[in-house]
């Protein structure tokens, strides 16, 4: 039975700082922006840390050994992309393409996403969405940076959840550390970026306006999420999302708890506490920080201590066409 436990890349940002050191990191500079913690992307790969396949990059065991993740196609791209961010600053205002825009400029995916707040400072707030009423009135006000009225800010605090469909205007504020669930794209078009400079260019970055105002939609709809809470032996698991592309889980572990596994492959990562994984007859000790991959031959686990994860998974296409509200969007 096959666990892949997994070595983070490292990204540096300009908004960054040194949150992502309480997750475990070794952090090398003051401006660490992003861990990709479970990722197999042409820009950022995780490297297994355990077995017969340690040191090898993600997207080379997706492509050699199939079989742990239930078959793909032989030019299929590993589909889902976890991060760990720390936003010391604000983000620039963005939007990502759907799949078919993205095929256009190279990608294999569109970017919808998601965020679960991992820490929020006092005041600490997201932008999310716009409150144009078409596509004019949203050029209009762009070209104008009427940010003041066009933004729309929400503020956020510990344990909040966001979903984020690919065409929405959104950024993390400063004082955020969120776990970004998303799938495997790393294509942005940047609206604004509160007139910043980049150090490395000592130029003010660059915006993609026109790409960005092509694929926003509007007027912007809140998603409905539709979750739900169910209590499985001594765990809480809380239904954050099931979209489309992928769904979202977070297990609170409070003892000893037998899970099963229902899909392909589950990807998981421990954002407090520390505990046991238990598959057969090995145990793995799992501390903050910790991500790893349950491949398809895993059928049940045990999970034990106090600890909380965060597990994600492709949506089964069964329910990829569910008549629930936030799936329209």
């Amino acid at each position: 039975m096959t666990i892949l436990f997994l070595k983070s890349e490292l990204h540096q940002k300009m908004w960054g700082g040194q949150n992502l050191a309480d997750y475990g990191f070794n952090l090398e500079s003051d401006h660490v922006g992003e861990a990709w913690v479970v990722a197999a992307h042409q820009n950022g790969d995780s490297h297994v840390m355990n077995g017969k396949l340690s040191g090898m990059p993600l997207a080379e065991v997706w492509q050699q050994h199939p079989e742990l993740f239930g078959g793909h196609g032989e030019n299929e791209a590993f589909p889902l992309l976890v991060k760990i961010l720390d936003a010391q600053k604000n983000l620039s205002i963005q939007v990502h393409p759907n799949d078919d825009q993205a095929r256009k400029v190279g990608e294999n995916f569109g970017k919808t996403e998601s965020w679960y707040i991992l820490s929020a400072e006092p005041g600490a707030k997201l932008y999310y969405g716009h409150r144009a009423k078409n596509k004019t009135a949203l050029r209009q006000a762009v070209n104008d940076k009427d940010w003041d009225n066009i933004l729309r800010t929400i503020p956020v605090k510990t344990g909040d959840f966001f979903y984020v469909p690919s065409g929405t205007f959104h950024a993390l504020g400063a004082g955020i550390v969120a776990m970004e669930i998303q799938q495997s794209s790393d294509t942005t078009y940047r609206f604004y970026d509160f007139d910043r400079v980049d150090p490395t260019t000592h130029q003010l970055r660059a915006l993609q306006v026109d790409e960005a105002l092509s694929v926003t939609k509007a007027p912007h709809i809140d998603p409905i999420l539709g979750q739900r809470i169910m209590m499985q032996d001594n765990t809480i698991i809380t239904r954050l999302l099931m979209a489309p592309y992928f769904s979202i889980d977070k297990l609170s572990v409070r003892g000893r708890t037998v899970l099963n596994q229902h899909h392909n492959y589950e990807l998981f990562t421990v954002i407090s506490g520390k505990g046991t994984l238990t598959i057969g007859h090995e145990h793995y000790d799992l501390q903050k920080g910790m991500s790893f991959i349950l491949a398809k031959d895993v059928n049940s686990y045990v999970v034990d201590g106090d600890m909380t994860l965060i597990k994600s998974f492709v949506t089964p296409k069964i329910y990829r066409n569910n008549d629930l509200a936030f799936l329209k969007n």
